[in-house]
């Protein structure tokens, strides 16, 4: 074959990949391993919450603002992501997200104020890690698989899980021995060190490298996003626009309002801190988050399997029953080693199990051209839900002097999704695709 000397480099790289259509697993191992760093540096406020209280005098509302901005902006970047990835590409989207999430966390070696804390892990860091986060799965399904989507969704969404199993023991016992910043450096090292990754073993898309999608006919021809053309940000805006009109979009916003509520914005930012409260060392409260992430680990793989044979809404009715009951049940168990193991198995099952039945069910009523977008503008909804727990649970802390009432409301509210999730109708398309480019 003869090469010309105006194809790009990255081109020629990608025509010598081997395994054909398995390649998809290879850039599923390359992604996975990207959101799961990703949930590692969203989880780091957690240990590092009581060492910035001990060096700078910071209280714990203070620092909660800053997670649950950086939370905020994780969510609110996620939908103009999956955009801009379809106007300049994946590859230049999320190469230019982990640079600024590494660039972010290490500037923050400097801090002395808190609004220096406000802007490395609130402002940049959530924009950066905004894109390589469950849109970013999403996006790698869509373009790279046509069977098995809900089984590699769950494979992937699992990686917050694994990010908690493998970073915070790490990351706590770090904050304990040295202080905070011995945790900032940890992450802006693991962050750059995926740069040549993502570089060298991620192609746009399968075309790229003359293959079509993982259990796809040679013929097929995947959807092309309507955001491929033209102004992404006004196309992000305009898919919010008519997916508002329809009920099942807020219904799903609602229910992953309160799943980000729930998890990450509660438990994964005040769990340390309120089994400090009750006498429970950091490490061995990093743990306990850490089983929670095995149980999710193995939760969420077995969701996304049970998603593609069963209705996702009954699905979603269960994980938040459960998770609901688990949040009211923890403030009365006495946090004994053995009440604690059944939170952390209970909780830790339908962690993230939400994520895989949530968008078969976008996609379901929204298509597969604008069921990514939509999904991020849900995801969004997930981190309003956390940004507004991450400060909530601050502020009834300083209020109250624990975290009771905090857990309880959670509970309570994920009861209230579980009877959100069955009225969901996807049975008709939710509006009318908009015309796909020639």
């Amino acid at each position: 074959m003869q090469l010309h000397c105006n194809v790009p480099v990255s081109n020629m790289i990608a025509q010598s990949r081997p395994f054909g259509q398995r390649y998809a697993f290879v850039v599923v191992a390359v992604i996975f391993f990207c959101l799961l760093i990703a949930a590692g540096l969203r989880s780091a406020p957690a240990v590092m919450m009581l060492p910035l209280e001990e060096s700078f005098g910071w209280r714990r509302d203070v620092v909660s603002l800053a997670a649950a901005v950086g939370i905020f902006l994780y969510g609110l970047t996620g939908p103009f992501a999956a955009a801009l990835m379809e106007r300049i590409g994946l590859r230049r989207t999320l190469l230019a997200s982990l640079l600024m999430m590494s660039g972010s966390t290490a500037l923050s070696l400097l801090m002395t104020k808190p609004w220096h804390l406000l802007i490395t892990w609130g402002v940049f860091s959530g924009i950066g890690s905004g894109a390589v986060a469950t849109v970013l799965g999403a996006t790698i399904v869509n373009r790279w698989f046509k069977t098995n989507r809900g089984l590699v969704m769950g494979l992937m969404s699992a990686s917050s899980a694994t990010g908690l199993l493998v970073f915070l023991p790490l990351l706590a016992s770090l904050a304990q021995s040295g202080g905070w910043k011995p945790v900032a450096i940890a992450i802006a090292i693991a962050t750059a060190a995926l740069v040549p990754l993502v570089f060298l073993l991620v192609p746009e898309r399968p075309a790229s490298i003359g293959q079509v999608r993982y259990g796809a006919e040679a013929d097929d021809v995947p959807p092309t996003s309507p955001a491929s053309q033209g102004n992404f940000l006004a196309h992000t805006l305009n898919t919010l626009r008519r997916a508002a009109g329809t009920r099942v979009f807020w219904y799903l916003f609602a229910t992953f309002f309160i799943c980000g509520f729930t998890t990450n914005g509660l438990v994964g930012t005040h769990l340390i801190a309120f089994c400090g409260d009750m006498g429970i060392g950091e490490v061995q409260a990093a743990g306990l988050l850490s089983m929670m992430g095995i149980f999710d680990l193995i939760g969420t793989t077995l969701s996304g399997w049970l998603t593609d044979r069963f209705d996702p809404r009954k699905l979603l009715g269960v994980y938040y029953g459960i998770r609901g009951l688990s949040l009211i049940y923890l403030p009365y168990s006495g946090f004994s080693a053995v009440s604690l193991i059944i939170f952390a198995v209970l909780y830790g099952l339908d962690w993230i199990a939400t994520v895989p039945p949530t968008l078969r069910l976008a996609n379901e009523a929204f298509g597969d051209r604008s069921g990514p977008i939509v999904f991020g503008w849900i995801v969004a909804g997930h981190q309003v839900g956390a940004a507004a727990a991450a400060a909530f649970g601050g502020t009834m802390r300083e209020l109250q002097g624990n975290y009771e009432l905090a857990f309880l409301i959670a509970g309570m509210t994920g009861i209230a999704a579980a009877c959100i999730s069955l009225l969901i109708n996807t049975s008709k398309p939710a509006f009318e695709p908009e015309p796909q480019a020639a």
